[in-house]
C-alpha cells in the first residue's frame, strides 16, 4: 500500500509538471527577450513550440506504449523532459532554446495521459471517481499556478530557473517509476507502424496549433503563412480521420469515440480547457497590467482558490461515490464559472484583491467539480485495453480548446479594444464640457508644476491618452470575460445529450460501464 502511495504521488507529480511548464514562461518572455538579444514576437516561440511537440504526442500516446512497453516508454520520456528543461536554461540563443523548447515538449506529452492511466490503474473500478479527483488535482492547479511561478522566478531569480525547477523533479519521479512502474496486466500487442498516421497527424494538429498560437499576432489571414497552414492544417485533419477509421493499425485509434461517453466528454473537456486556460491568462495580465499587482501578489490573489479547489475535487468524488447525478455536477460547476466571468466582467480600476479572490474561488470550485465527473465520464464505458487511448484523445481535446480559448481570447481583446477606443476618443471634443474640463484640469495641473502653456498642454493630451488606454484596456478585459462566461453558459444544453434513454434505461446508465 506504501509503494503505492508513492507511486500515486509520483505520477501526479510528473502531471502537474508537464502541465506547469505549458504555462509557466509566459509571463518571463520580455527577460528572455532581452536576454537573449531577440524581439518578443521570436520568443514567443517558445510556448509555439511546446504546445505543437504536446498536442502531436499526446494522441499517439498509446500507441507509443504499446510499441515501447509502458515503463519504457513513460521513464523514457520523464528522462527527456527532464534532459531538454535543462538544455533550455543553457540555451545561448532563441531559436538554440525553441529547439529544446520543442524537444522537451516531446518528451513531455506521455506525462499526461500514462500518467492518468497509471492512476486509475491503482485503485479498483468502484473507487475510479477518487482517481479522477486526484489526478483532477493536477490537471487543475499546474497551469493555474504556471504563470504566478514562472513570475516569482523570474522576480526573484532569473528566467533560466523556470526550466532547472524540473530537473530536480524530473529525476526523482524518473528513479521512483525505474523502481516501482510495472507494465499493465493486461497487454496488448502492437501491430504495424502507422507511419502515414503518424505523418498526417503531425502535419495537421501541427498547422492546426501553430495557426491558434500565432494567429493573433500575425493578423491572421493577412499573413500568408496562416493560410498555408490553415488550408493544410484542414486536409491534413481530414486525411487523417479518414486514413485511421480505415487502416487496421491506426496510431490512433479513433474507433473508441464509439463511446457515447468518451465523445460527450471530449468536447466538453475541450469547453473546460478553453475556460481554465483563458482565464488563466486573463486575471495574471488584468491584475498586473491594470491594477498594478506583482507576480507575487498575483499568486496570492490565486492560491485561496487553488486550495478550495483540491477539497471540491475530492467532495465530488464522493459525491459521484455517493450515486450524485454527474450531470448535476458537471452543470453546478458550469455555472459557477459563469458566475466567475459575470463578476470579473464587472470589475473597475478600483477593484481590490479580496473582489478578485472572491470571484477566483467560484472559477476554482466550479472547475474542479466538472473536472471529476468529465474525467470519469471519459473512460467509463471503455475497456480497459482502451483507456489509454480514450485518456489521451480527451487530455487532447483539453490542450486544443486551451489553445482555442487563447486565441479566441486574444483576438477578442484587440478587436474590443479597438472598438473602445474609437468610442472613448469620439467623446474627446470641445463640444464635450466634461472632456473641456478634463483637459484643462491637466494642464493647470502640469502648469503648477513649472511647465509652460505649450508644454502643459502636450502633457495633458497625453494623461488623458493614458486614460483612455487604460479604460480601453479595462472594457476589453471585462468583455472577454464575459464572452468566455457565456462559452460555458451555451454549451450546458449538450448535456441533454446525457439525458436520452434507451429502453427505459435511466441516465446512469450511460454514466456506467458497458
Amino acid at each position: 500500500m506504501k509503494k503505492k502511495t508513492i507511486l500515486l504521488v509520483t505520477v501526479i507529480a510528473a502531471a502537474v509538471m508537464e502541465l506547469i511548464d505549458t504555462s509557466i514562461v509566459n509571463v518571463a518572455l520580455s527577460h528572455m527577450s532581452g536576454n537573449l538579444g531577440a524581439t518578443l514576437e521570436d520568443t514567443s516561440w517558445v510556448i509555439t513550440a511546446y504546445a505543437i511537440a504536446n498536442v502531436i504526442v499526446i494522441p499517439i500516446t498509446s500507441f507509443l506504449v504499446l510499441k515501447l512497453g509502458r515503463r519504457n516508454y513513460y521513464i523514457g520520456s520523464v528522462i527527456a523532459f527532464t534532459f531538454f528543461s535543462f538544455m533550455c536554461g543553457q540555451a545561448s540563443n532563441i531559436w538554440t532554446l525553441v529547439a529544446f523548447r520543442f524537444l522537451q515538449g516531446i518528451g513531455g506529452g506521455a506525462l499526461l495521459s500514462v500518467s492518468q492511466a497509471v492512476v486509475f490503474e491503482l485503485f479498483p473500478k468502484e473507487k475510479r471517481n477518487v482517481a479522477s479527483a486526484l489526478f483532477g488535482i493536477g490537471v487543475f492547479v499546474g497551469p493555474t499556478i504556471g504563470p504566478t511561478l514562472g513570475g516569482y522566478i523570474t522576480e526573484f531569480y532569473d528566467w533560466p530557473w523556470i526550466f532547472y525547477i524540473n530537473v530536480p523533479i524530473g529525476i526523482s519521479v524518473a528513479v521512483i517509476c525505474y523502481l516501482l512502474l510495472k507494465e499493465p496486466e493486461i497487454k496488448q500487442e502492437a501491430g504495424k507502424v502507422d507511419w502515414l498516421g503518424i505523418f498526417l497527424l503531425a502535419v495537421g494538429v501541427g498547422s492546426l496549433q501553430t495557426v491558434l498560437e500565432r494567429g493573433e499576432t500575425d493578423d491572421w489571414f493577412e499573413a500568408n503563412y496562416i493560410i498555408l497552414l490553415s488550408v493544410t492544417a484542414f486536409f491534413g485533419l481530414l486525411l487523417f480521420i479518414w486514413w485511421e477509421l480505415k487502416t487496421n493499425n491506426p496510431v490512433v485509434n479513433l474507433r473508441v469515440l464509439k463511446s457515447k461517453n468518451l465523445s460527450l466528454a471530449a468536447i466538453l473537456t475541450f469547453i473546460s480547457g478553453v475556460g481554465l486556460f483563458s482565464s488563466v491568462f486573463l486575471t495574471p495580465v488584468f491584475a498586473q497590467r491594470l491594477l498594478g499587482f506583482t507576480p507575487t501578489q498575483t499568486g496570492l490573489l490565486l492560491l485561496p482558490g487553488a486550495l478550495l479547489a483540491i477539497g471540491g475535487l475530492m467532495i465530488s468524488a464522493t459525491l459521484l461515490q455517493r450515486g450524485v447525478s454527474p450531470i448535476v455536477m458537471i452543470t453546478i460547476g458550469m455555472f459557477l464559472f459563469v458566475l466567475f466571468s459575470w463578476q470579473m466582467s464587472h470589475l473597475s480600476l478600483d477593484a481590490s484583491a479580496g473582489m478578485i479572490t472572491n470571484s477566483l474561488i467560484y472559477r476554482a470550485v466550479g472547475l474542479a467539480v466538472v473536472t471529476v465527473p468529465l474525467t470519469t465520464l471519459a473512460v467509463s464505458g471503455l475497456d480497459p485495453k482502451d483507456i489509454p487511448q480514450g485518456a489521451a484523445l480527451n487530455n487532447m481535446m483539453r490542450q486544443l480548446g486551451g489553445s482555442f480559448g487563447l486565441a479566441m481570447v486574444n483576438t477578442y481583446l484587440t478587436n474590443r479594444n479597438a472598438v473602445h477606443r474609437t468610442d472613448l476618443v469620439s467623446n474627446i471634443t470641445v463640444d464635450n464640457p466634461l472632456a473641456v474640463k478634463r483637459v484643462s484640469d491637466y494642464t493647470a495641473y502640469f502648469m503648477q508644476h513649472g511647465f509652460g502653456m505649450f508644454e502643459a498642454k502636450q502633457k495633458a493630451l497625453k494623461a488623458v491618452d493614458f486614460v483612455v488606454t487604460k479604460q480601453s484596456n479595462l472594457m476589453s478585459y471585462n468583455d472577454a470575460y464575459l464572452m468566455v462566461g457565456l462559452v460555458f453558459l451555451f454549451s450546458l444544453p449538450l448535456l441533454l445529450l446525457a439525458r436520452r434513454r434507451k429502453a427505459g434505461v435511466q441516465v446512469k446508465v450511460v454514466l456506467s460501464d458497458h
